[in-house]
């Protein structure tokens, strides 16, 4: 992670484009890139273009770095803290196999 961090550090700064990258702005090329990968899928979700997926993916992982790196946090650490709360709510004896909210488990 820090290799991939570094890189796109190292590519936003070649362009003097972090003075762009508020978290603000951020959030929003975030939605706008999860709303194209979404696209991907619009009509007709068994046949899509993988690599096009991919690659919308790729920009979604690239925002979301840049947004965990301008608020100065490590992605992995937020993760598996994320991950550690939502096991709580979805013990695997009540959600394995369903997909029903936390709260109406």
């Amino acid at each position: 992670m820090e290799e991939l961090m570094k890189e796109i550090k190292q590519f936003n700064e070649e362009r003097d484009w972090d003075k762009f990258h508020s978290p603000e702005n951020l959030a929003k090329s975030i939605s706008i890139e999860a709303g194209e990968l979404l696209e991907c899928f619009q009509w007709d979700s068994e046949n899509y273009n993988k690599d096009e997926v991919c690659e919308e993916l790729a920009d979604v992982f690239t925002y979301c770095i840049q947004m965990a790196m301008k608020l100065g946090v490590n992605p992995e650490e937020i993760i598996l803290k994320k991950l550690e709360k939502t096991k709580k709510k979805y013990p695997v004896e009540k959600a394995k196999g369903v997909s029903t909210k936390y709260n109406k488990l």
